[in-house]
């Protein structure tokens, strides 16, 4: 298993995509997570404004936020004109969403999957040309919402063409929380004969609750790259009411700090940003360490409070 893991933090576009605040709210957000020890955001979405008003300040928030040593900056995009957006904007990665469901692909954007490889393989001419590295989502990757659970056989219709457009940066999301631990290893088992684990991030959606479950196996592979959301928090515009949120970021890190394996990440001060943005910012939450409270390591742990 790796020493050491990379959680990147994508609450900032998550979250905010359906849970509309001001700019300085975003701003704060990132600084307090930066104060923690993250240094690896998904911060926005360069898409159309009138189907994703949350994110309509995109260039605003890149502009904004705290610069650090190794800060690195990521964000979606759905066109070429979203990625020159991006460009504009100093991000360092952008990321096509990509839908592994038909049905989805055509609801949420417009267009089929055969057309959406079209449009990426665009992208991918533009953004050889400039200083942005060009991945892609592969959203629904274990299947929903539509269909049932999908698997290696399904990703290999893509991955070649993925990387005959030349797009070699993967984000794996289990958008609708369909995979336990053996459907994680076989699927991105099936990612890395393609592309090599450095280059490959997961993302799991705790929607049926087995998020945690994912990140060992995840390690024992040799990804070390893992999107979490603060707070289990997070959700789609277009679909109130489902259980959008990704793998709680607080409850990942006190998980692999005890499996030893290193994040960087103040978790104490991780905890706090959670309960701000729970409580200061009312966004929806979830997760189980900010409310019960760290595993103790020394005997301050509090004396036991007991009646019948």
């Amino acid at each position: 298993m790796p020493t050491d893991a990379r959680i990147r933090e994508i609450a900032p576009r998550l979250t905010f995509q359906s849970h509309r605040v001001p700019t300085e709210v975003k701003v704060e957000l990132v600084r307090r997570l930066v104060d923690a020890g993250l240094r690896t955001f998904e911060l926005s979405s360069f898409v159309r404004p009138d189907l994703i008003p949350g994110l309509a300040d995109a260039e605003d928030v890149f502009a904004r936020v705290p610069r650090v040593s190794g800060l690195g900056l990521g964000c979606c995009v759905g066109n070429t004109r979203g990625l020159m957006r991006a460009v504009d904007s100093g991000a360092d990665t952008a990321s096509f969403l990509l839908s592994a469901d038909e049905d989805f692909a055509r609801a949420n954007i417009g267009r089929s999957t055969t057309d959406s490889l079209a449009e990426l393989e665009r992208m991918a001419a533009y953004a050889s040309d400039h200083d942005i590295v060009l991945g892609t989502y592969v959203i629904f990757a274990w299947g929903g919402p539509t269909g049932p659970a999908r698997g290696g056989a399904d990703l290999e219709r893509l991955a070649g063409r993925l990387l005959d457009i030349g797009v070699d940066h993967w984000i794996l999301a289990d958008s609708s929380g369909y995979a336990a631990p053996p459907q994680i290893r076989e699927l991105v088992g099936a990612a890395l004969n393609h592309i090599p684990a450095e280059n490959l991030t997961v993302q799991i959606h705790d929607a049926r609750g087995m998020g945690l479950a994912a990140l060992l196996p995840l390690l024992d592979l040799g990804v070390r790259n893992i999107d979490t959301t603060l707070a289990g928090s997070g959700g789609h515009p277009a679909m109130p009411g489902s259980q959008g949120g990704g793998v709680c970021t607080e409850d990942a890190v006190q998980l692999l700090e005890l499996s030893g394996v290193r994040t960087g990440i103040d978790l104490p001060r991780l905890i706090d940003t959670a309960n701000w943005l729970a409580t200061e910012v009312g966004a929806p939450c979830k997760g189980f360490v900010r409310h019960t409270g760290l595993v103790p390591r020394d005997e301050t742990a509090g004396r036991l409070a007991f009646s019948w």
